[in-house]
């Protein structure tokens, strides 16, 4: 069964469980079982099917309270990132960091405090093991922001002057007696007016949010939320100015 947890199995797992209640007790070498098993390897629906799991009260608490050889109890290892982790399936080291993050708050919120143990054997907090691990990850996804923010930020520049040319273009020219354009009256000409500003906000606010991007310390906790929902503004808003712009320049 342990194996099975390992490999993320968890049809298995649980069937084995259901069968046999007592084995959520069995340990491995090192003293792991399957819940730390689960939380180690980053089987997320497994460790959801282990939170769900229906046995008297004290044996499911005990499952949770087990600590492994090193005195590492579930959030110990829920902080840990190295070899025995397996990454997440999602590109760029920031957003493997933001899961990182996620997943170690997850299992934090999943129990009471007092199940998971404060210090392990060498006398480390989990949030210590957290930073420390992933010291190098932090690294390589402020890297990997700056060159993906880089790269955008070029392109919406490029869009914002599109943007701004074009939102203060007058379709049709003007009225040689009076100045005015010749197309105030349509219905298009007020369209397009509206969505060339919304377009120049759009790219604006693009350039701005690659460029909070480029400033940013890169700290740990700004991996959670902060930079990965600026990129995603930054890239949603760069495209819909860019779909504007192109939609309406094309009409031209």
């Amino acid at each position: 069964m342990l194996t099975a947890a390992r490999n993320g199995i968890t049809e298995m797992v649980v069937a084995f469980l259901r069968k046999f209640p007592v084995a959520v007790n069995d340990l491995d070498a090192d003293k792991k079982n399957v819940v730390l098993i689960a939380v180690e390897t980053r089987q997320l629906k497994l460790y959801k099917k282990l939170l769900d799991y229906k046995s008297p009260i004290h044996v499911k608490d005990n499952a949770f309270r087990v600590v492994d050889i090193h005195g590492n109890g579930a959030l110990h290892l829920a902080a840990e990132f190295g070899k025995n982790q397996e990454p997440w399936l999602i590109p760029g080291e920031a957003l493997q960091m933001q899961w990182e993050i996620k997943w170690y708050k997850f299992v934090e919120k999943s129990m009471p405090p007092h199940f998971f143990p404060r210090y392990n054997k060498r006398g480390q907090t989990p949030k210590q093991i957290f930073t420390e691990s992933h010291h190098k990850l932090v690294k390589d996804g402020g890297k990997w922001m700056t060159s993906t923010s880089e790269s955008c930020s070029v392109v919406a520049a490029l869009i914002a002057t599109v943007a701004f040319a074009t939102s203060t273009a007058i379709p049709g020219g003007t009225n040689d007696n009076n100045g005015k354009p010749k197309l105030e009256n349509q219905l298009a000409f007020t369209i397009f007016g509206i969505t060339s500003l919304v377009a120049l906000f759009f790219s604006v606010t693009s350039l701005a949010m690659f460029l909070s991007i480029l400033t940013s310390r890169y700290q740990e906790k700004d991996f959670e939320t902060s930079l990965p929902r600026k990129l995603l503004i930054g890239n949603d808003d760069a495209l819909a100015s860019f779909i504007r712009s192109f939609c309406f320049n094309d009409q031209e």
